[in-house]
């Protein structure tokens, strides 16, 4: 059962009570680069998934940051991020727009609280979030900040905090980064992965083409790779930063 915070989710299983989900990514497709599969299929089962992106995703490119020149852009990419959202059948995306891979030039504690408004406000049993070890600064600032809006106080609601994988960052980092990604979680996407493929393809800007690791081809090597560790047709996988049993 997609809402329930165990170890490995089988076949047919169902839902019994409907949950709110919140997933915090760094960029714009990393939500469903991550966890667009394990999203669809919390959707289906009468969840009702949050997503919120931090970072607007595009005048990285640029010496200098020009939020201005790139409008185009970064409104081709909320466009995309909707429409990815409403194929998954998630809630409409909300956007922090943050400085692309410029992060590290906020306070922490700005970013934080970008991430507990959205917390606090939408309610989460379980939150998906970025794997700490990335080589995208983004998506290790991203991390921290979840577990920071997300810690364990006396009387939290929320169940379990599970780190994805975003291919062309998670395989891409070295140990000195962060701990490698090494998965314990994982969800059957096999009824969703053409889901995931059909909203990854809203995002046309960002993907490249095989052999490129951010590409359609591996987004579903990657999902048979993860289901068939663990018997399935397709999976995504997940470490676990912390889960909580009622």
């Amino acid at each position: 059962m997609v809402s329930e915070p165990v170890n490995t989710y089988s076949q047919g299983e169902s839902v019994a009570s409907s949950k709110n989900i919140l997933i915090v990514a760094s960029h714009p497709d990393d939500e469903v680069l991550g966890v667009g599969g394990t999203a669809a299929r919390h959707a289906d089962e009468g969840d009702r998934v949050h997503v919120l992106i931090m970072a607007e995703g595009s005048t990285s490119r640029d010496d200098q940051r020009d939020s201005k020149a790139h409008g185009q852009a970064i409104d081709a990419l909320k466009q995309a991020a909707r429409a990815a959202a409403d194929c998954l059948g998630t809630e409409p995306p909300r956007f922090a727009g943050l400085p692309d891979n410029r992060m590290d030039q906020l306070d922490l504690l700005d970013i934080v609280k970008h991430v507990e408004a959205v917390v606090n406000d939408v309610d989460p049993r379980i939150v998906y979030t970025h794997h700490g070890g990335d080589l995208n600064l983004d998506h290790r600032l991203t991390h921290q900040a979840v577990l920071t809006a997300c810690r364990p106080l006396p009387g939290t609601k929320v169940e379990a905090v599970y780190c994805f994988e975003t291919l062309s960052s998670s395989e891409w980092a070295t140990p000195e980064i962060g701990q490698p990604f090494i998965p314990c979680h994982f969800v059957d996407i096999g009824k969703q992965l053409e889901k995931k493929r059909e909203a990854l393809g809203y995002y046309k800007q960002e993907m490249r083409a095989f052999p490129h690791s951010r590409s359609i081809e591996n987004v579903e090597h990657l999902a048979r790779f993860r289901g068939g560790c663990v018997g399935l047709d397709a999976a995504e996988a997940f470490s676990v930063a912390r889960q909580l049993r009622f």
